[in-house]
């Protein structure tokens, strides 16, 4: 690792002194591999009260990623794709910027929309057509 700092957008760098790393051992295929070595990387992420993130982008990833977040603001980032400890921390990195920064993209109000007068009328005309049809399935009995 050569960068001291974790870029999210130009205006947001996360030092990696603030990230935490905890490692266990990984499941699946590995051989002895598994059974020795600890190459699950946890990553954490306390966005609740990290100093470089600026008030108003705080309040929009806590808002955005709080299905992902603890109770304390913490975020967990877990990887144990790779059977190298760093490799799997640097996945852990690179997702951890990707989430940030699709939580901090502004979300574009919806517009709510009314089907146009000639769909409606396009509906209730099929409508009549499947009626008609089910109509001309009965049996008459005398």
């Amino acid at each position: 690792m050569l960068a001291s700092h974790v870029v999210v957008t130009h205006s947001l760098k996360i030092p990696l002194a603030e990230l935490q790393f905890r490692t266990s051992r990984s499941g699946g295929p590995g051989g002895q591999n598994v059974n020795k070595l600890e190459t699950r990387v946890e990553l954490l992420f306390d966005v609740a009260h990290s100093p470089c993130i600026p008030e108003n982008l705080r309040q929009r990833l806590l808002s955005n990623l709080s299905f992902k977040l603890s109770s304390l603001g913490v975020l967990r980032v877990v990887v144990q794709d790779s059977r190298s400890q760093w490799k799997n921390k640097q996945l852990a990195i690179e997702r951890l910027a990707v989430l940030l920064k699709s939580a901090l993209k502004v979300r574009k109000k919806r517009i709510s929309t009314k089907p146009t007068r000639t769909a409606r009328e396009g509906r209730l005309r099929m409508k009549k057509v499947r009626g008609e049809t089910k109509r001309l399935r009965k049996v008459i009995l005398e």
